[in-house]
């Protein structure tokens, strides 16, 4: 309806409803938003305290493991090699083989001194009988030469028998006297070099059968054996290659004993402990496999502190950088021998941390690396003096 006044016709406003209806759907809106951040934030607080708090998660891992060198004990030339990268020995298979050829005329010359000693300590044994017999022989003299030169005492006064027997038989009980006490030293001396021992124990037989011994191993070794089962690396010998002793000819990694070295911040490893359990996932494989492990050990020193080159942050212009400290992981072997790991591959890492009743360096068990296939070498020899002790002694 119009009104007229002195300005002139005006209209009258109407209501704005549209205002109203905005702010009540803004209301509602923010409502939601309140509660969706409310249930985020408590989700999150639940995964917090019910699970993340327990679990130190890294990606900085990597599969390490032995790496066998296989290097000569002698000097020799290469005349065989019967493995090659990738391919895998088992242990106390020949795997390089030297020439022989100079150890063998050695062990020869070594095999016949022993012999000879052999046979000349049982000689001194032999000799012990035949000085006995001959201090017995002499006894015999001893005692028929006082008898006659007693009977030639008990006539003398009748002139019987002269003063020249009497001295003849004098005489001879002094020679028979003489030869006994030289019979006597003699088996003292004997008895000397070979009282409270055997040829076997005798000083000259062992000297013998120490260089039979070592000529023996250095013969030997011109083979090379696999000291452990694993995968040939870094092969760097080739066939006529003159080695000398200590040449790393190539690498053995036995790839049934790797491990992983988790390397976790320095704020990370508060939690950490020895025992603890392990997740764990290869990057090869993916997330579909998984691994089972735990904690065994923790590096002495983090990963900058033993480096080539050590930072050096004793300067003026120096900035923090978080270090980071390996923790060791042992894999499951049963795992492990379903899906192989090679050396260097990436891992990704979840320790649970939630049992504390570790400790972090003091429960770390001491390892031990053994290998027996050098034993037979020094078994082999032993048996070879045995049957050359055996062969060449006199008597029994």
């Amino acid at each position: 309806m119009e009104t007229k006044d002195n300005f002139g016709p005006t209209t009258q406003p109407t209501p704005v409803t549209g205002l109203a209806g905005n702010n009540g759907k803004r209301k509602t809106m923010l409502v939601w938003l309140g509660i969706g951040v409310i249930a985020a934030s408590a989700a999150y607080a639940a995964y917090y305290f019910g699970y993340s708090r327990y679990h130190e998660e890294t990606d900085d891992a990597y599969v390490s493991g032995n790496l066998v060198q296989l290097t000569s004990q002698v000097a020799g030339s290469v005349v065989a090699i019967n493995a090659d990268d990738t391919q895998i020995v088992k242990t106390g298979e020949p795997v390089i083989q030297l020439d022989r050829a100079d150890a063998k005329v050695d062990m020869i010359k070594a095999e016949a001194a022993l012999a000879q000693a052999v046979q000349q300590v049982s000689t001194l044994y032999v000799n012990n009988g035949v000085f006995e017999a001959q201090i017995a022989q002499r006894r015999a003299d001893l005692a028929r030469a006082e008898d006659d030169l007693k009977r030639r005492l008990s006539v003398g006064d009748t002139g019987a028998v002269s003063a020249e027997d009497i001295a003849h038989a004098r005489a001879a009980v002094t020679a028979a006297k003489a030869g006994l006490q030289v019979s006597l030293e003699q088996l003292a001396a004997n008895h000397a070099q070979t009282g409270k021992t055997s040829v076997a124990q005798h000083p000259n037989v062992i000297a013998a059968a120490g260089k039979v011994r070592e000529t023996y191993l250095n013969y030997a070794r011109n083979t090379l054996p696999a000291p452990v089962t694993g995968y040939v690396a870094k092969r760097s010998v080739q066939l006529g290659q003159r080695v000398a002793p200590g040449t790393p000819l190539m690498a053995i990694v036995p790839l049934d004993g790797v491990w992983v070295d988790a390397n976790f911040k320095e704020t990370q490893v508060r939690h950490i402990r020895i025992g603890q359990e392990v997740t764990l996932h290869a990057d090869v494989y993916g997330g579909d496999i998984e691994y089972h492990g735990k904690v065994v050990g923790f590096s002495a020193g983090t990963g900058s502190a033993f480096a080539t080159l050590p930072a050096q942050n004793a300067t003026g212009n120096w900035i923090k950088v978080v270090q980071r400290l390996p923790v060791r992981i042992q894999l499951d072997a049963e795992e492990l021998r379903a899906h192989p790991l090679r050396v260097g591959l990436s891992m990704q890492v979840d320790v649970a941390t939630r049992k504390q009743d570790g400790t972090e360096l003091a429960a770390a068990k001491n390892a031990s690396y053994q290998t027996r296939v050098f034993d037979n070498y020094a078994q082999q020899a032993d048996a070879e003096i045995d049957r050359i002790i055996k062969q060449n002694r006199i008597g029994s």
